[in-house]
């Protein structure tokens, strides 16, 4: 698979073709194959590649294709209502793959007045009372007690009665233009106090960041993963597999607005391009692959994600061809020590 751009750029947004309200329909391919040097003699797996049901999006799993054959398959929902999928493999296998096909319909709605939103020390006095966002300023698996430098770094954005959206926007660009995107400046396991101090990485590392800024001033936000479509380097075709996974970050706005999709990776509000698959405190909870295996020693991996706007009235989609599961899935699936975000699209 070609690299559609350079490992030192962010992915490119696209422009949707349909009138700014239309709702925009996608077809979305997400394919992981693991070949092992060594037999694996089981897997056990956990996927979140949903999606989740979200305001503006409705989206459904067309097919979930599994090779080897899986022994055991069930759904169900995580504590944060993801949608989880568990797969057990008990043939013996040099080489895992699983392909997921999803029909998304995106419904563009009106971008929130940020200025209109409380002032950000309301937010942040509100928030270990209210049971919706308690736990999302509370320490996480990779975001651990904020630091000082955290909370420095914040600062700067949320002046004295600032709105909290605004206060968050600012944030947004200040992390997108202070820091540069390096997919080999960092890995899946890089801190985020690491991070900061580089100025480098990857979605993942600025979605991190911007979490861990605004918990450290008591400021509810969680991570959100999913997909973007984007855009070739001037002048080429686009290339199958070369859209990307991506991570991003809702902040809470107070009861009015809600949850508001920022992403710092590209300083703009999350629109049209975005696929919401999950949810949760950091990257951990959201993993779109996570599993213990027996065997395998060394690894290889290949990602590719196609991110499709689709125009045509739906044809008889996808047969469902995962050895008998269903079009509809409420369920879980497993991690893999990869970036979270990659332009290249190799991302997991």
């Amino acid at each position: 698979m070609s690299t559609p751009v350079p490992p030192d750029q962010p992915p490119a947004l696209a422009s949707a073709t349909a009138s700014p309200g239309a709702p925009i329909r996608y077809r979305c391919r997400h394919t992981t194959r693991y070949s092992y040097t060594v037999q694996v003699v089981s897997s056990q797996l956990i996927t979140h590649l949903g999606p989740r049901e979200v305001p503006g999006q409705r989206a459904r799993v067309v097919a979930l294709t599994v090779t080897p054959t899986p022994a055991v398959v069930a759904d169900r929902l995580d504590w944060l209502g993801n949608p989880t999928r568990y797969v057990a493999i008990d043939t013996p296998h040099l080489e895992l793959s699983m392909t997921v096909d999803l029909d998304v319909t995106l419904t563009p709605r009106p971008a929130p007045d940020l200025t209109a939103t409380p002032a950000w020390e309301e937010i942040a006095a509100q928030a270990p009372a209210n049971l919706v966002v308690a736990e999302f300023i509370e320490a996480s698996p990779r975001l651990p007690q904020p630091s000082p430098e955290l909370a420095a770094f914040a600062a700067a954005s949320f002046p004295a009665r600032r709105p909290v959206g605004a206060g968050a926007r600012d944030l947004t660009r200040r992390i997108h233009d202070s820091f540069t995107f390096d997919a080999t400046a960092t890995s899946v396991g890089t801190p985020v106090a690491e991070a900061l101090a580089l100025r480098r990485g990857v979605c993942q590392d600025f979605a991190h960041v911007m979490i861990g800024a605004l918990r450290a001033l008591g400021l509810p936000a969680r991570y959100v993963s999913g997909y973007l479509r984007t855009l070739p380097p001037p002048g080429q075709p686009r290339l199958q597999g070369a859209d990307a996974s991506h991570a991003w970050v809702q902040v809470w706005c107070g009861p009015d607005a809600g949850w508001v999709d920022m992403d710092p990776t590209n300083d703009t509000l999350v629109d049209r391009n975005h696929i919401t698959l999950a949810y949760g405190r950091d990257y951990d909870d959201v993993c779109p692959l996570r599993g213990v295996i027996l065997g395998g020693d060394a690894h290889a991996l290949h990602v590719s994600v196609d991110v499709e706007e689709v125009t045509d009235d739906p044809p008889a989609l996808i047969q469902a061809q995962s050895q008998g599961m269903g079009q509809d899935w409420n369920g879980a699936m497993m991690q893999t020590q990869t970036q979270s975000c990659c332009p290249t699209g190799v991302t997991d």
